[in-house]
């Protein structure tokens, strides 16, 4: 999905992770039923997304500002997939957030 009319600044969250052979079926359905909640929490913007055939997996979501992030961040059923992700699907994984002043796109 990419993002649309989108007014610089906003803010990317880009998580990446290597993911273990745990449960990959569970894992997927999972991770978009994150994305259709976070597409309800207020201030998301959109999401990228990929992954490839050994687990490695980029996600990036774009919110309006840093205190949507934070509520995504506290959100309850969130909160509770990443503790499922730590311990289950994720072998390593970093999280990094950007503000974007700029964007350019062919699109």
């Amino acid at each position: 999905m990419f993002i649309a009319n989108t007014a610089t600044p906003y803010y990317a969250v880009i998580f990446t992770s290597q993911r273990t052979e745990e449960d990959k079926k569970n894992y997927m359905k999972t991770a978009e039923l994150m994305i259709e909640f976070a597409s309800k929490q207020e201030g998301f913007l959109g999401v990228d997304r990929t992954c490839d055939l050994e687990g490695l997996e980029i996600t990036v979501s774009y919110w309006v500002s840093l205190e949507a992030i934070k509520q995504w961040k506290e959100n309850d059923s969130h909160r509770k997939v990443k503790e499922k992700g730590k311990q289950d699907w994720y072998s390593s994984y970093s999280t990094r957030i950007c503000k974007v002043e700029r964007e350019y796109s062919n699109i």
